[in-house]
């Protein structure tokens, strides 16, 4: 089995976590707005890499105790491996670490796979946001996590 390594996201990182961005997500993120995550006293972001490659990453921003999760991106090559749970469980560490206790995210209504994990780390469905997501339009599942315990 391949060595999965998570750690903290740096700015040498930013490129690639960038092209993952853009392979998974319709409106992605931008190499500055990575570079704000890390600089941020208040956030955070982690990439996990299999075999010293980055094949994916997550943010945190924690405001007032609540984390929301910002992002989660795996390369399409990589997923199905179960590689995005220890990367969220680390993240969710380093989020207590910065002061959060509860934790949100939105996510696609249709992407059932990331709904079972976020479940599976004890997430629950807590409402739609109404075309929340654009290319293509599309409502977004809001999940709260208020009992995360490593």
């Amino acid at each position: 089995m391949s060595e999965l390594i998570i750690r903290e996201m740096t700015e040498s990182d930013i490129e690639k976590v960038s092209l993952i961005e853009e392979e998974c997500f319709s409106m992605p993120w931008k190499p500055d707005d990575f570079r704000e995550m890390i600089k941020r006293d208040n956030m955070t972001y982690v990439v996990a890499l299999v075999d010293g490659e980055i094949i994916g990453g997550a943010g945190l921003r924690c405001i007032v105790g609540d984390g929301e999760i910002t992002n989660v991106a795996i390369s399409k090559a990589y997923r199905g491996n179960g590689y995005s749970k220890p990367m969220l469980s680390e993240l969710l560490l380093l989020g207590k670490k910065l002061g959060c206790s509860a934790y949100t995210l939105e996510v696609r209504v249709s992407n059932e796979p990331a709904i079972r994990l976020y479940k599976s780390l004890g997430f629950n469905e807590a409402g739609i946001r109404p075309n929340f997501y654009e290319k293509p339009k599309e409502d977004a599942l809001i999940m709260w996590n208020t009992s995360y315990s490593d």
